[in-house]
């Protein structure tokens, strides 16, 4: 009975020689995260992501895992990111007919809504003496992770703080515009998805496609635009 209790214990240190135990208490948190999230009737509030991170901090603590050796692990998942997000090009081109029909008012929006979503961030920041580092972290914080990641990197910044400025504006984003969409009496699930996705990113993406595909397309433009823009204009201004 000892042997089998020491088996057991050494069972972390055994699996963190590979990636396996980064993978698995990953997808374990992730699936955890998804069936809390719909006992508890699916509150905006609380979304997946955060049930699932809280579950797998707990995890890491409780096991006693060194957080550098599950970052490493976990970037075979990480890797994953780039082509979930190239793979939101399917249902733009499902919906390639409705984007058509509203070139004209995203032109107009997204440039000064995706501006003004990392400068308000950085404007408060630096104004409570923030350092450049953190300026730097939080400056993407509206943009999807794969492309986040290489803005801050480029900028400076530390990838930990910026994912969690990303999942704090994911969460609030989605709240607010769902909230903001009922006070207005916002209907078009155009604009709604638009709103998510170029405010809230991938979370808010899954937010739109909960309310319908045509909702998911527009957020994924919205998500996948606010990136594109960002990653070209957001090096060049935050060195003024």
């Amino acid at each position: 009975m000892t042997e089998l209790a020491e088996r057991v214990l050494s069972l972390p240190d055994t699996l963190s020689v590979g990636p396996m135990l980064a993978i698995g208490l990953t997808l374990s948190a992730f699936f955890a995260g998804n069936w809390l999230f719909a006992r508890i009737g699916r509150p905006l509030w609380m979304p997946p992501v955060v049930l699932s991170a809280v579950m797998l901090a707990a995890a890491i603590a409780i096991l006693s895992v060194d957080y550098v050796s599950y970052q490493e692990g976990a970037l075979w998942i990480t890797v994953l990111l780039g082509p979930a997000t190239v793979a939101l090009g399917i249902p733009l081109y499902q919906q390639i007919h409705h984007i058509r029909a509203m070139w004209l008012p995203i032109v107009v929006t997204l440039p000064l809504a995706a501006t003004l979503a990392g400068v308000y961030a950085v404007v408060i920041a630096w104004a409570m003496g923030a350092t450049p580092e953190v300026l730097a972290s939080l400056a993407p914080k509206s943009v999807t992770a794969p492309i986040a990641i290489g803005i801050t990197k480029q900028l400076g910044g530390s990838v930990p703080l910026l994912m969690g400025g990303l999942l704090i504006t994911g969460v609030v984003a989605t709240l607010f515009v769902d909230l903001l969409a009922k006070w207005a009496s916002i209907e078009d699930e155009r604009i709604l998805g638009f709103a998510l996705g170029l405010n809230g990113h991938a979370i808010g993406t899954a937010r739109a496609f909960e309310i319908s595909h045509t909702a998911g397309a527009f957020a994924s433009l919205g998500m996948g635009l606010t990136g594109v823009f960002t990653a070209l204009i957001l090096p060049l201004v935050f060195r003024l």
